[in-house]
């Protein structure tokens, strides 16, 4: 449904039974795509709320997608392109566990 670099838009839901600080994600042509995992929404929602807030598609998941924002209104960017593992050596470890926020350097 995406193309890596390719914009995608996020939609605050807070009319949203579920959680009221939910974000919805949804593709340059519309289609909603997912949502931003619960325990991140109240931080993008609060970029949001500052000011503007991009983000690309960077790649799809077994279990979903990838998405790459920026939260101080900078043109997010891909990561360099890493090599998929082979069959035979299947990964061990759980990417899906651990998120950080890119290195933004301080202003000078």
């Amino acid at each position: 449904m995406c193309v890596p670099g390719e914009p995608i838009e996020l939609r605050p839901e807070p009319k949203n039974p579920v959680d009221p600080n939910a974000v919805a994600v949804f593709s340059v042509r519309g289609i909603q795509i997912g949502y931003i995992r619960a325990e991140r929404a109240p931080m993008v929602r609060l970029a949001m709320s500052r000011g503007e807030v991009i983000a690309i598609f960077q790649r799809s998941e077994p279990w979903g997608a990838i998405i790459r924002a920026s939260l101080d209104g900078r043109a997010p960017t891909l990561p360099p392109e890493q090599v998929k593992d082979s069959a035979d050596s299947p990964r061990t470890e759980k990417t899906d566990e651990v998120w950080w926020p890119d290195y933004i350097p301080p202003d000078d």
